[in-house]
């Protein structure tokens, strides 16, 4: 008895044989020389008229030929692709991940779409923003965010300071240079946040959810190594449409 992972590998190579006979004879069947026969005689006018020889040309390609032989090619794959869908429908598989058992019976048709499902949320999980590792954070339960300690700044203001190069004279003004003088007016208290993830906390959904993909996998291995029975459905179906 066969089993269903062999009847999926084998499916394929049988659709695209069936398919590439089909092109063949559809592209025979378009040569209306092949489709096409002749016989006639040549009888002279009187019996000392020029004789010749009769001619024929037989038909090459018959259609109800062609249908047999497209109801042959079709029917082998309509009953591999029967006996598979069939089977798909009863194997079935348990996921079980780190002894924990989450599906029970799984259809592997649905192990599949899990599989594929699974392989694009890890995609998007490994594309969650991180939290900037050159700050320290901590969690903060009141804003539901990550927060960094607070940090006191000094803030500072330019104030204008004269500076006195020459006194006054009789005959000349005091030289007087203005310059700048950076004075702490006040401070700032500053805390960042955040609502990115720690790195940690995304490596564990990413671990996470290669383990379950792996185990999908494993169970989808198991139940396309379920027994499959063979489905004849080509006979049924051609014997209907080409009577």
């Amino acid at each position: 008895m066969a089993k269903l992972n062999q009847i999926i590998a084998v499916e394929k190579g049988i659709k695209s044989g069936a398919l590439r006979d089909l092109a063949g004879t559809q592209a025979t069947l378009q040569k209306p020389a092949l489709l096409a026969g002749i016989s006639r005689s040549y009888q002279p006018k009187d019996e000392e008229g020029e004789q010749l020889p009769p001619e024929s040309t037989r038909v090459q390609v018959k259609s109800e030929d062609v249908l047999r032989r497209t109801a042959a090619t079709l029917t082998r794959l309509f009953d591999v692709t029967a006996t598979k869908d069939w089977a798909n429908c009863e194997a079935r598989a348990d996921v079980t991940v780190e002894g924990q058992t989450l599906l029970t019976d799984a259809p592997v048709t649905y192990l599949l779409f899990l599989e594929k499902q699974l392989a694009e949320l890890l995609t998007f999980v490994k594309k969650l923003p991180v939290l900037d590792a050159a700050e320290a954070w901590v969690f903060d339960d009141s804003s539901d965010t990550w927060r960094t300690d607070p940090v006191r700044t000094i803030r500072t203001k330019k104030i204008p300071r004269n500076h006195v190069k020459a006194e006054a004279t009789e005959k000349h003004p005091a030289q007087v240079e203005v310059y700048y003088e950076d004075i702490a007016v006040g401070y700032w208290t500053t805390s960042k946040f955040s609502g990115a993830l720690p790195a940690r906390r995304i490596n564990e959904l990413v671990d996470r959810i290669e383990k379950l993909s792996q185990a999908v996998q494993f169970a989808r291995e198991e139940a396309n190594a379920a027994d499959v029975t063979d489905r004849r459905v080509g006979d049924a179906v051609f014997g209907y449409l080409f009577r």
